[in-house]
């Protein structure tokens, strides 16, 4: 007969066929059947955030007993969750109005309130409801103005009012800021989103020095620019909304520009490039606001739904509308200075 092919055998297989030859002979029982080996766990989904952080936020809000950080606690649980479901609202201009008053105008409230210690007069000027548009000087080298006009609004009006704030381009061309401001409420200073917020009942702001105010000089402070061509009176007229003039003191002073680098502000594409008495000799700390008291009035609102149809296009009741509003808010800088005890108190 021929050789049979001979094939080595591993340790574990000479094991089992001996036991196999044992069993034959009746010398041992037969081994118990191989077990099957065990099919792999499938890993389990980690569970979704949303039902514990509603849990806990329940759990908190439920206590009446629970202190105040804990209600603070339950309020950011409750905020999380919604983020995390979508439960929020945004509208086709990108505002978003919870995460604008839970995270960004919140980072900014200690600077209304400990540091600017903004006081707000003239509040009852502003509607409760419906359009009007809210026109502002403009100054202090970095917008803060527009920002603090924002948050006495919402915090403190008897309605808290959101202010849908009118910027310039740069804003939206810059990274992240420009996504940060839409998120806030911004939209293009142009007429057509002007008016279309108008007419959708909502409360504009607009700065019509533009960066004219935020860039002059320290010399010059508490002198208002030229407003434009009185785009702003138009869209009212337009829309007949009211106009209500808002003086803000104490801009002025929190970045006093003593300096403009003209040539590397065109290299750089911007505007301007200031130098103050702390930037940029003191790197980043030069960027931190002196503590200037501010204060922000609002007047009283100019009417504009007496006039006639079509009273937009005239260019003359555009033009002294336009130098009505700049001298209400210039008179009223006049008068807020004139009560100012000091710079920083």
């Amino acid at each position: 007969m021929p050789d049979a092919e001979v094939i080595p055998l591993d340790d574990g297989e000479r094991r089992r066929r001996r036991s196999a030859a044992r069993a034959a002979d009746g010398t041992v029982p037969p081994p118990h059947a191989p077990q099957q080996p065990q099919q792999p766990q499938q890993p389990q989904q980690p569970q979704g955030l949303q039902e514990p952080l509603a849990d806990l936020a329940a759990l908190v809000e439920g206590d009446p007993a629970a202190p105040g950080w804990e209600r603070r606690v339950a309020a950011a649980l409750d905020f999380l969750r919604r983020r995390l479901e979508g439960a929020y609202e945004v509208d086709d201009l990108g505002h978003d109005p919870e995460l604008t008053d839970a995270v960004l105008l919140a980072a900014l409230r200690p600077l209304y309130e400990t540091w600017f210690r903004v006081d707000v007069a003239g509040l009852e000027h502003v509607p409760d409801e419906g359009a009007a548009l809210v026109v502002a000087n403009h100054s202090g080298t970095i917008a803060l103005d527009a920002l603090m006009t924002q948050i006495a609004l919402l915090d403190h009006h008897p309605a808290h009012r959101a202010l849908r704030m009118l910027a310039a381009d740069l804003v939206f061309t810059t990274p992240v800021l420009g996504e940060l401001a839409r998120r806030t409420g911004a939209t293009l200073a142009c007429m057509e989103d002007a008016e279309r917020l108008l007419r959708g009942g909502e409360l504009v702001g607009v700065w019509p020095e533009g960066f004219k105010g935020i860039g002059k000089p320290f010399s010059e402070r508490y002198k208002l620019q030229r407003f434009g061509r009185g785009g702003f009176v138009a869209a009212a007229l337009r829309t007949r909304a009211p106009i209500v003039p808002c003086s803000i003191v104490g801009a002025e002073e929190t970045y006093p520009i003593i300096g403009n680098l003209r040539t590397l502000a065109r290299l750089a594409g911007l505007p301007y490039l200031p130098v103050t008495p702390t930037f940029p000799w003191l790197g980043p700390l030069g960027l931190v606001p002196l503590p200037s008291k501010w204060k922000i009035e609002f007047g009283a609102p100019i009417a504009t739904d007496g006039y006639a149809e079509g009273a937009a296009e005239d260019p003359m009741l555009v033009f002294n509308l336009t130098d009505q509003v700049r001298e209400t808010i210039q008179h009223t800088l006049y008068t807020l200075l004139m009560q100012r005890r000091s710079v920083f108190f």
